[in-house]
């Protein structure tokens, strides 16, 4: 990939939209198995350049264009329409999810020379169409190549320079104004994208060195800030797999998991400390034994469960059978939501989260320095997690947990607002912190100095972490 450019001056709105702000709807679409004379009909009173063929239980199957109309009359004639669409149809066709940032799309049209891209669900059903024309208004430069760019690596140094800049992309939206809350949300979105993308590459290499394929039906999936959406650029790898195989397929899962961790890690995704990696056991699991993993964790409560769960219950599906995962989930939110003594012990634990402020107001540091995800952002994701388990939420952002909550009547929605403006100062900071420790070469972490903001924004983190105290309480958590 050629190296990113000038993000300083980049457009941020790819950056600030997702794709179901911009796309075309309705989109048009019929069975493969229409005529193609049938097909321009419909495509010419909708006035669309285009038609999606789908299959039975209405999933994106391929895409008829009019160049793939011109193609057919410059070969056949008029003759070529008495064809069908499953005869005819572009395919596979190129969608991407209604959740992406548009610069994701924008950088798939580039790349692969498309003027329609379907924008889909998770179940691969369309919900419209992405043109050219409907991204008039999006500035394309070089930069929006880095969101797709994923997909054309491959390997891990392939990668690097995709990771390499991330730094510089954060830059340059904040200058922009893109909130930090966003940035996080497009860090995270590439992470995902890159654990993705390594596990296909694992899967493939398994396949080509005599492993054979999948011997059941599995999902990667990402955990902790990465799951939610909320990654900055202090990350290392938090991933798992689940699927629905038996103890003596396990030697390959381990050997994809090993493979994905290794190709992430060459990439620039450190090695996760804590060993929350899909090559260890722990966290490779089939669907059944992690029923019973996570039985155990809200009924034989241990500090470990605490870790365990500020993690695993974040997690998103980056590869493999999306349904099994989410009926891990489903499972996993109806046991921790059925044990009481679990609900209080997590909240107990946010309770205790405290020590960022002194008697007399003042920061409380250590080396000079204040751990703003322990003291901040930590309280704030785990008490939304912990009432989202308690009210069978299934969201994983921050945001859309009290979101939920606010529209379940447990949350006012000056509350709300509070809880979004607090998020964003400490996020903000923590980002503008780690921007400058990189530049000074020191490797950023969670942990800034007060002294290097300015008066303003000081007295507007002191604020956010006293409503933060006063929140805990509103949500349940408080002691």
């Amino acid at each position: 990939m050629n190296d990113i450019a000038a993000l300083a001056k980049i457009d941020s709105f790819p950056y600030r939209h997702r794709l179901h702000e911009v796309m075309s709807t309705p989109v048009l679409t019929a069975p493969a198995s229409l005529t193609l004379t049938e097909a321009v009909h419909r495509m010419y009173e909708a006035r669309v350049s285009s038609i999606v063929g789908v299959s039975a239980d209405g999933r994106a199957d391929g895409i008829f264009t009019e160049r793939d109309l011109l193609r057919i009359l410059s070969t056949d004639g008029t003759g070529g329409l008495d064809a069908t669409l499953a005869e005819t149809m572009t395919r596979p066709v190129a969608t991407v999810p209604a959740h992406a940032f548009v610069y994701v799309a924008l950088g798939r049209m580039t790349r692969m020379g498309l003027r329609h891209l379907v924008v889909v669900d998770d179940d691969n059903r369309p919900l419209g169409m992405i043109t050219g024309r409907a991204l008039l208004k999006v500035r394309a430069t070089e930069a929006l190549v880095l969101g797709d760019s994923v997909e054309g690596a491959r390997n891990g140094d392939d990668m690097k320079p995709i990771m390499e800049n991330l730094p510089r992309l954060a830059k340059g939206l904040l200058s922009e104004g893109v909130t930090a809350r966003n940035i996080a949300s497009v860090v995270a979105l590439v992470l995902r994208d890159l654990t993705a993308r390594a596990a296909e590459l694992a899967e493939q290499s398994l396949q080509d060195d005599g492993w054979g394929p999948a011997p059941a039906r599995y999902a990667v999936i990402v955990l902790g800030s990465g799951g939610r959406g909320e990654s900055l650029l202090a990350f290392d790898q938090d991933n798992a797999i689940v699927h629905d195989g038996k103890p003596t397929d396990d030697p390959w899962f381990a050997e994809l998991g090993k493979r994905m961790n290794d190709t992430l890690h060459t990439a620039g995704i450190p090695l996760c400390k804590g060993l929350v990696m899909a090559r260890e056991a722990t966290w490779r699991k089939s669907l059944e034994e992690w029923s019973d993993e996570v039985h155990r964790w809200v009924f034989s409560l241990e500090n470990q469960t605490v870790m365990n769960c500020d993690i695993f219950f974040d997690f998103q599906p980056v590869w493999g059978d999306r349904a099994l995962a989410e009926q891990l989930r489903t499972i996993a939110i109806e046991k921790a939501s059925q044990s009481a003594f679990f609900l209080r012990y997590l909240a107990q634990n946010v309770a205790g989260m405290d020590g960022s402020i002194g008697l007399f107001g003042n920061f409380v540091t250590k080396q000079g320095r204040l751990d703003i995800k322990k003291f901040g952002l930590l309280p704030l994701v785990s008490a939304a997690r912990m009432r989202a388990i308690r009210g069978h939420v299934m969201a994983t952002s921050t945001d859309e947990r009290f979101t939920a909550l606010k529209d379940a009547g447990a949350l006012h929605e000056d509350d709300l607002k509070d809880f979004i403006e607090v998020r964003e100062i400490l996020l903000r900071i923590m980002l503008e912190q780690q921007l400058a420790d990189l530049a000074m070469g020191i490797s950023p972490s969670s942990r800034i100095d007060p002294k290097r903001f300015d008066k303003r924004l000081r007295t507007r983190l002191r604020w956010a972490l006293k409503r933060l105290k006063t929140l805990k309480f509103i949500c349940g958590v408080g002691g």
